[in-house]
């Protein structure tokens, strides 16, 4: 584990949602992306570790008002089910952090894209992910120029 700017924590590999989720939500997240629709008595059975039910209820309330779960009231339960994928949810999550970073001008982006080209580099598979990051890049740069000579 490494500490950040202003002791923030940032971990070498793993789960891109730790920053975003505590561990318990993560858990109830996995379940909850397992299934189409579960309600609280699911994930309770189904979650690895001891957790009172009232504690899960609580989580699931808490992500429905994050908006990373839906609920529809059956009877007296509610059903719950994802909002999103893992993938869409991680990808937002990766696409505010970069926003963010990247709202400090072109020059503050240079390190960021460097570190990003490094971290791709050391991966399995590095040549065909570079491949597909030059792809998508060149596809972004078409786009562009296209919208750049026609506006409308």
């Amino acid at each position: 584990m490494l500490t950040g700017l202003w002791g923030a924590r940032w971990r070498r590999a793993g789960d891109p949602l730790d920053g975003t989720l505590g561990s318990l939500e993560r858990a109830v997240m996995a379940v909850v992306w397992e299934q189409p629709e579960v309600t609280v008595r699911d994930v309770h059975a189904r979650l690895t570790r001891s957790v009172a039910y009232t504690t899960v209820m609580t989580t699931l309330d808490r992500l429905y008002k994050k908006g990373l779960v839906q609920r529809t009231r059956i009877g007296r339960a509610f059903v719950y089910s994802a909002a999103q994928t893992r993938e869409e949810l991680e990808a937002a999550v990766a696409g505010g952090v970069l926003r963010g970073l990247l709202t400090n001008g072109s020059g503050a982006a240079l390190p960021i894209l460097s570190n990003l080209v490094e971290a791709v580099g050391r991966q399995d598979g590095a040549v065909d992910l570079l491949n597909e990051l030059e792809k998508i890049v060149r596809d972004k740069r078409e786009r562009m120029e296209r919208e750049r000579k026609d506006p409308s």
